[in-house]
């Protein structure tokens, strides 16, 4: 499983203290089985937050040059490194678009 990013764990933190928060305020509850209900259902409405969050994706130079997935390209992989062949460019990879 992949390391979640900052914007995950932000929003999964939030919408944990946020929701706590109301919850306990709507709910007016006062014994201990109410607080840790209530817990218990906002660390999982926090998780699931934190879960559907979007990865982002990978963009500019070093996602064209490694084929978009992060790994070398199959020329570079099997070769040995004297007997590598030069590196084929493309337009995108050499002429980066910036947004």
């Amino acid at each position: 499983m992949p390391r979640p990013t900052a914007a995950q764990l932000a929003y999964g933190s939030a919408t944990v203290i946020v929701s706590t928060i109301a919850m306990l305020l709507l709910s007016q509850t006062s014994t201990g089985l109410g607080v840790a209900v209530i817990s218990a259902a906002a660390l999982a409405l926090g998780l699931l937050v934190a879960l559907t969050v979007p990865a982002p994706k990978r963009r500019g130079r070093h996602a064209a040059r490694t084929g978009g997935a992060g790994a070398p390209t199959a020329s570079a992989a099997g070769a040995a490194p004297d007997a590598r062949a030069p590196e084929q460019r493309t337009a995108s990879a050499e002429h980066p678009v910036h947004h």
